[in-house]
């Protein structure tokens, strides 16, 4: 990975670390799109993690197909402050017993769900989205400002 690359992964990492929703598209077995807003935590290798209902229109969605575009913004009310990231991935449910008890832990902390919701918790999916792809727009340097990466999984 070049200097460049790894600095267009930071500048990612700093906007999906400082946001808490991400929009998640998915589509259905007709082809029909689906757009969901999720709470979701970031890893290192900026993969999303979120929590899901099994019933949901997005987790049904997601059960015929893995492939899911996403994206992660700034609030703002001016064009000239607009930043955000698109993505393209897959997602998978985590199974993994320990691996999911500290993916929980961590999301619960980050939200402040304490015990208050632990049965729903408890009954609801953790998914892992791992981006192939992002481009990244930024209107602060200046208008139309953006670059995509392609990763490797």
């Amino acid at each position: 990975m070049t200097k460049r690359e790894t600095k267009q992964l930071e500048s990612i990492g700093e906007l999906l670390r400082s946001e808490s929703t991400v929009a998640l598209a998915t589509t259905n077995e007709n082809g029909e799109a689906c757009v969901a807003p999720l709470f979701y935590i970031v890893d290192a290798e900026l993969n999303l993690y979120w929590l899901s209902s099994a019933k949901s229109a997005h987790s049904a969605n997601l059960r015929a197909n893995p492939a899911v575009a996403a994206s992660v913004f700034r609030h703002t009310e001016k064009w000239k402050d607009i930043c955000g990231v698109q993505m393209r991935g897959q997602v998978e449910a985590i199974t993994d017993p320990e691996r999911r008890k500290a993916l929980v832990k961590i999301y619960c902390e980050r939200f402040g769900l304490g015990s208050v919701l632990r049965l729903v918790i408890g009954k609801a999916t953790l998914y892992q989205f791992q981006p192939e792809w992002f481009r990244y727009i930024d209107n602060s340097k200046r208008l139309g400002y953006r670059f995509e990466v392609v990763q490797n999984q």
